[in-house]
């Protein structure tokens, strides 16, 4: 790509010091994007300040403008907990509808692919040194190139929030009534999930999000994901201490036992008693197709949602370089494989064919008072709760390049789109009585724009043609990789509408 096509404004602010850049750089000129490469090695402060813009550009500070602090070990914390979501505890209803073989299979190739994509968008924003989503979507389709990108981030992360603050708005109650030791959900306002929600959003999420820097989250993100261990290790335990097939419960308990194999749900005398079909309930399935397998892959796709943070994180990581971002990302990756993995299997061979949707959702039907399970929804409620500002970051960052590019750091501005973005959602989830349907449709388009389509097709047309022609393999693996993710979309859109047309809409697994 010629760089006299290349806006000045738009790109020096994007510029990062980061390694050696040593071809036709002069204070007055944007460096070569076809010679110049960002190398892995740093090569001395003398270098990296030659690599800055001088003159009036200095004068243009812009957010991401500072020498990364976010050591190696806090960037793993912050990625993780970025991929790390509400999905998990929906991972064991997906294994319930494709069998533990199948389930490893696909969780396998998502995980894989989710690190193929973050290898292109590192290569990219090696190549031209931009350490922002939507600017790569600018640099390699001008404005509407970044306008895909960050209407894409801004979806797909509102429904990663919301999902986050329906998780508060439903299980805050359930706590507080299990701590009063209450058989029923009183009138009082601390047992209203809509006025709990905006609480916790105000004196906990908001505060969070108004930080200036991403890396300081990484102390919130180190105890997000210790809870999510706490709750693995209470699934794993919980298999051990239930019996199959569950015993009688009363009929008082909220909710009703998905079954996804032929099975009938009878109301006597308050109790719930459930009559087990012919086979066998607590024997466990390797492979199963059925009506809701369809859900799986969105569900897991969405799980593994992280390349908005991925550049920012970037960005903010001390002595950056590809090689180390990519490192990062894989750890960040296996470790969340691994949890949700472990997550899902010991969740399905506690109840098999009858886990619901939400997993914690299924063990009030052992004992709802557990004090074990009441810990599990503590920790996990903390987790989602400090999940959201980090979250929250590339959306931020999304809107600010559609309509404040090139600005100063304001930090009304930074204030102001926080709080309209926290109204907005809190808005949702207490006026939206079920948003399954719109999560169904964020994860069908932007989830695959964002893992497969968008870094694809940036690496194609960024990467310059001297370098990597369009029929060399890396490129011709990139455009296979894009058309997995529009087949992808097609797919799961499909299934979506056929589910919404036949009257379904009963499908579970949200990310």
């Amino acid at each position: 790509m010629d760089t006299t096509d290349v806006p000045l404004q738009a790109e020096m602010v994007e510029l990062v010091p980061n390694g050696k850049h040593t071809a036709a750089l002069t204070t007055s000129t944007v460096p070569s994007l076809a010679g110049d490469r960002f190398e892995e090695n740093q090569t001395g402060v003398a270098e990296m300040e030659e690599f800055l813009p001088r003159g009036a550009e200095k004068k243009q500070t812009h957010f991401t403008d500072f020498e990364g602090k976010t050591s190696f070990g806090m960037s793993v914390f912050n990625l993780s907990n970025a991929i790390m979501g509400s999905g998990i505890l929906g991972l064991a209803y997906a294994m319930a509808n494709t069998g533990i073989i199948l389930f490893l299979f696909l969780l396998t190739a998502v995980a894989l692919l989710s690190s193929y994509s973050i290898h292109l968008l590192l290569k990219s924003s090696g190549i031209v040194g931009i350490r922002a989503y939507e600017q790569l979507g600018y640099r390699a389709f001008g404005t509407p190139g970044k306008l895909a990108a960050a209407i894409a981030i801004t979806l797909q992360n509102i429904g990663a929030m919301s999902s986050y603050l329906y998780i508060v708005k439903s299980e805050v109650p359930l706590v507080i009534q299990t701590f009063l030791n209450l058989e029923e959900k009183t009138t009082d306002w601390y047992m209203n999930g809509n006025y709990l929600v905006i609480l916790v959003s105000v004196t906990i999420i908001l505060p969070l999000a108004l930080m200036k820097q991403l890396g300081y989250l990484g102390y919130a993100s180190g105890f997000s994901l210790s809870c999510m261990v706490f709750f693995l290790i209470s699934v794993i335990y919980k298999k051990f201490q239930i019996p199959c097939p569950l015993p009688e419960q009363e009929g008082n308990i909220t909710g009703v036992l998905n079954v996804t194999t032929v099975s009938t749900s009878d109301y006597q005398n308050g109790y719930t008693v459930l009559q087990a079909p012919e086979q066998d309930t607590c024997t466990p399935s390797f492979f199963t197709l059925n009506s809701q397998t369809a859900y799986t892959i969105p569900i897991m796709a969405f799980a593994f949602v992280c390349h908005p943070e991925v550049l920012p994180i970037y960005t903010e990581l001390k002595d950056p370089s590809k090689k180390k971002m990519q490192c990062i990302s894989n750890i960040s990756i296996m470790v969340m494989y691994l949890m949700y993995f472990l997550a899902a299997l010991f969740g399905y061979l506690t109840f098999y064919d009858r886990v619901e949707s939400e997993l914690l959702h299924t063990y009030n039907y052992v004992d709802p008072f557990d004090v074990l399970i009441l810990c599990v929804r503590v920790a996990v409620l903390t987790a989602v709760t400090l999940t959201v500002p980090i979250v929250l970051f590339p959306v931020r960052r999304a809107i600010q390049q559609m309509l404040f590019q090139g600005k100063d750091f304001s930090w009304i501005r930074h204030i102001t789109i926080a709080v309209i973005l926290l109204t907005f959602i809190n808005l949702l989830v207490i006026f939206a009585p079920s948003i399954l349907g719109i999560f169904g449709l964020i994860g069908a388009t932007s989830a695959p724009c964002l893992i497969f389509i968008f870094p694809a097709i940036f690496y194609i047309r960024i990467m310059p043609k001297d370098k990597e022609p369009l029929r060399s393999t890396p490129k011709i693996l990139a455009a296979c990789f894009a058309l997995l993710g529009v087949v992808f979309m097609i797919m799961s859109l499909s299934f979506i509408i056929i589910d919404w047309t036949t009257g379904g809409g009963k499908s579970g697994g949200s990310h």
